[in-house]
């Protein structure tokens, strides 16, 4: 199972994000997605394989087309370990919050 540092890798190609945010807005086939793109139809196909391959989007076969759409656990997986940190982040302010309280009078 591909993890949120897969995830984190695949996205920190500027091309490739850009092709996830494509995926993102709907599902799409690859045609569709490479249309605009400033980079060949083969190549915006490598990116969705590497993003396949990191668990951050998936295929589905309608007639002889593949159509690309965002992978709900790939996504889950990113945000869970982004939420750690909120988590971690309120703990810790609200454990400074209490000392401060009863550090006064």
């Amino acid at each position: 199972m591909p993890t949120y540092g897969a995830a984190l890798e695949a996205l920190a190609d500027p091309t490739r994000r850009a092709v996830f945010e494509r995926v993102a807005e709907r599902p799409r086939p690859v045609g569709e997605l490479a249309a605009g793109m400033p980079v060949s139809r083969p190549a915006v196909s490598q990116h969705l394989r590497a993003l396949k391959d990191a668990g951050l989007v998936r295929d589905r076969a309608v007639g002889t087309r593949r159509i690309y759409e965002v992978d709900p656990d790939g996504i889950a997986a990113v945000r869970a370990y982004l939420d750690r940190f909120w988590t971690d982040t309120l703990q810790s302010f609200a454990a400074a919050a209490e000392a401060d309280q009863e550090e006064r009078p």
